[in-house]
């Protein structure tokens, strides 16, 4: 579990090296039955900032863990890019879109994590 951590944070880096906002990491380890153990969550000002976060993490954790993602969908419309690192999933929002799914209450016995924005 420690090297998921480690990628946790890692794409926690590679969302704040492009300013990306309202950084919520849930942590689904403990409940049965999820998909994965962690999903990151965090939000873009335009369509352009979520592409730019997702490259980004993307990078960030090749450069860093040697992984890439199993899949990444979204890109293209940059309303809601997904990417797949297995055990962790990113999701990147615009605002409008991240506040109509509310991923952060749909997990409502995750722990979360709130990370502080990057001024």
């Amino acid at each position: 579990m420690n090297e998921t951590k480690k990628l946790v944070n890692s794409i926690t880096k590679g969302i704040q090296e492009k300013k990306g906002h309202g950084i919520v990491i849930a942590d689904l380890s403990k409940i049965d039955g999820t998909i994965c153990h962690y999903f990151v969550i965090c939000h873009g000002n335009s369509p352009q900032q979520v592409e730019a976060i997702a490259e980004s993490v993307g990078d960030y954790v090749r450069e860093h863990h040697g992984e890439k993602p199993v899949n990444c969908v979204g890109l293209g419309n940059n309303q809601w890019v997904a990417i797949d690192f297995v055990d962790v999933l990113v999701h990147i929002f615009i605002p409008e879109t991240r506040a109509y799914y509310d991923l952060e209450h749909l997990w409502e016995d995750a722990t979360l994590t709130q990370i502080e924005d990057l001024d």
